[in-house]
């Protein structure tokens, strides 16, 4: 294969990939590390750190076309961000011991995980009332629509900051930004409507997975030849996914998360048994 070929197919991959992570608030790791590991040969390790180079571009893309249209809840991201902050350092220490084909294994049932539970997800009801711990931070706010703003409450607000500490955990290790379990705590979890949890994943990812990079950085995992044509593309996918998001329906966004994860998790699991990452 060509450098050519390598860069077209590396560009390609990643604008999908930053489509995907703007529309479902993934951050695009989870289709960057299956390219580069599975179809491009490239060491797992190499991979992760594209993806979290990737995954701030994501970050950076969609978050400011999300905070304009008032549906990112920026508080209660800033406050989340402790607990994925000091999660994604963990990971990415536990990074550099763990063996690859167990790193590939755990993202596949990670990400198996995720779509099977955001398949069981049923229509969602904003929940008005919030716990006085939400209260006391000030995390309840409201987000726009078509019939005009909607208020929602804030629930389980400890619950929600201890899954942000694995999510934080997953990122540094698995190098996906963590934001299906992002958006698992907030959706499922602190009972936020999935617009606004999808949107403030996205604008959490940035500061989480720079945490990460900073490390991989150092022990010399982000190769700039392979990360110039995947921030480019996924630069681009995420700022087009942020115009569709705005006018989307979440109902079939959860749909798409799960189809395309699921997908993607059997595929990493096989290879990780295999042995071929």
């Amino acid at each position: 294969m060509t450098v050519l070929t390598f860069t077209l197919i590396l560009f390609v991959g990643a604008f999908c990939a930053g489509l995907v992570g703007s529309l479902t608030g993934l951050g695009g790791g989870v289709i960057i590390i299956p390219l580069l590991t599975v179809i491009l040969g490239v060491d797992l390790h190499y991979a992760i750190g594209t993806a979290l180079v990737s995954v701030i571009a994501t970050s950076s893309g969609s978050a400011a076309a999300y905070v304009k249209e008032g549906i990112t809840n920026m508080r209660l991201g800033m406050f989340l961000e402790i607990a994925t902050t000091i999660g994604a350092i963990v990971g990415a220490l536990l990074s550099a011991i763990a063996p690859s084909s167990y790193i590939a294994i755990l993202f596949g049932f990670v990400l198996m995980f995720n779509s099977i539970n955001s398949l069981r997800k049923k229509e969602e009801h904003p929940v008005v009332q919030s716990s006085p711990l939400a209260i006391k931070l000030k995390l309840p706010s409201s987000y726009p629509s078509k019939n005009g703003p909607i208020a929602y409450g804030t629930k389980n607000v400890m619950g929600g900051f201890s899954m942000m500490g694995l999510a934080g955990v997953l990122s540094g290790l698995l190098g996906i930004g963590s934001g299906a379990f992002k958006v698992i705590a907030m959706d499922n979890i602190m009972k936020i409507p999935f617009k606004v949890s999808t949107t403030t994943s996205n604008f959490m990812m940035g500061v989480t997975a720079t945490a990460s990079a900073v490390i991989y950085l150092q022990k010399g995992y982000i190769e700039p030849a392979i990360c110039m044509p995947v921030l480019i593309g996924v630069l681009l996918g995420a700022m087009a996914g942020a115009r569709i998001l705005i006018r989307s329906n979440p109902k079939a966004l959860r749909l798409f998360f799960a189809l395309v994860i699921l997908l993607l998790a059997f595929n990493m699991i096989y290879n990780g048994f295999k042995g071929n990452i």
